[in-house]
């Protein structure tokens, strides 16, 4: 009998300064974490990516969001399914969804 192989792990990936977010496999608290994790992720198929708009202080999500930006306007974007933002911040939230779903990103409004 033969066993089949195991399914891949999803890679699931979380930007967000305070929620635990159990269903993430790596958590970046910070946009700078956060962009550092998207490129050890460069050539790799991310599953899921959820986003919190505010990171804390001054500190948001926006230069990840940029990252993603620049990469579709250089005809290489991340290979993401999709993109879940899950901000308390409604403005924020509908800048980011806006912004990644103009780039042709898979994108929704989610809870975290």
């Amino acid at each position: 009998m033969r066993e089949e192989p195991a399914a891949p792990t999803p890679i699931i990936l979380g930007i967000d300064d305070l929620r635990p977010l159990p269903r993430a496999t790596r958590i970046a608290r910070t946009s700078h974490e956060g962009i550092q994790l998207l490129q050890e992720h460069r050539d790799s198929f991310i599953d899921e990516l959820w986003l919190d708009h505010d990171l804390g202080g001054d500190d948001s999500i926006m230069p990840v969001v940029t990252l993603l930006e620049e990469a579709a306007f250089n005809r290489r974007p991340f290979h993401i399914g999709t993109v879940f933002v899950h901000s308390a911040n409604p403005i924020g939230a509908e800048t980011v969804v806006r912004s990644l779903t103009r780039w042709n990103y898979q994108v929704r409004r989610a809870t975290a």
